[in-house]
């Protein structure tokens, strides 16, 4: 066991951990802007959905990135393991533009969603099988 989709993997933590800091920060400047003690409260609809973009990332992506941690030890092909981590790595960016927007539902949101939902259904086939081979 050679486990050579290890650096892929990483390239993928590390991107998805960026979108989760860079919404991180969004959500903090949006607070420091409001000034208040429960921002929200106020009815900002913007860090409303700065705040929500920011907690649907670090809902899905630490499974991800798991599944993919998983796919790497299992000795999947790095082919795979790009292809899942760059799909789903789009759809989170998707996801979060789609969020921030006015308007929902929204075919960017919509793409954000369907990406991680394949990447999830792919990678947990794909862990299954390699698993149970």
């Amino acid at each position: 066991m050679g486990h050579a989709g290890l650096p892929a993997v990483a390239v993928y933590v590390a991107l998805n951990a960026l979108i989760i800091l860079v919404l991180a920060y969004l959500v903090g400047h949006l607070r420091g802007r409001q000034d208040a003690l429960e921002p929200g409260a106020l009815g900002d609809k913007t860090l409303t959905r700065a705040i929500r973009a920011h907690g649907n990332a670090t809902e899905y992506i630490p499974t991800a990135m798991l599944l993919l941690l998983v796919l790497a030890l299992l000795d999947a092909s790095v082919a795979l393991i790009h292809g899942l981590g760059g799909a789903f790595t789009l759809g989170r960016v998707s996801q979060a533009i789609g969020m921030m927007r006015d308007r929902h539902p929204n075919a960017v949101r919509f793409t954000g969603n369907l990406l991680t939902g394949l990447v999830y259904l792919v990678g947990a086939c794909a862990a299954i099988f390699l698993a149970l081979r």
